[in-house]
């Protein structure tokens, strides 16, 4: 019975993503057919198809999965502890410290064999 109702679905699904990518190709071939009009209305209209493919998109079982990871995701960011200022900066300088100091190891390296090489060459 549940597989009854999921090919079911994944049928339906088909069908809700092919209207999607037929939007998706109106959009783009009417964008190159209407190229004489101006420009604000055409991005208009492609905001619009967009927002209704979207909207078909959401109504799969894939899209609804997205927009719930979605959601989750934007709970957990708000759960972060974010760095104070002063943090940030103690840390971005402890980065570039540590940079320096390897940049000057790496040039003194390079040095010392450059100097290396052309003694033993001449």
């Amino acid at each position: 019975m549940n597989t009854k109702v999921n090919s079911e679905g994944s049928k339906l699904d088909s069908i809700k993503w092919a209207v999607v990518v037929l939007i998706i190709a109106v959009g783009v071939v009417g964008n190159s057919i209407f190229s004489d009009e101006s420009l604000l209305y055409r991005v208009l209209a492609l905001i619009v198809l967009a927002g209704v493919a979207g909207f078909v998109a959401l109504q799969t079982a894939k899209g609804q999965l997205w927009f719930k990871l979605f959601k989750d995701a934007k709970g957990e960011m708000r759960r972060v502890v974010w760095p104070t200022r002063q943090e940030t900066l103690q840390t971005t300088l402890m980065v570039l410290a540590a940079v320096l100091v390897v940049a000057l190891m790496l040039w003194g390296l390079d040095s010392l064999l450059g100097w290396i090489v052309s003694g033993a060459i001449g």
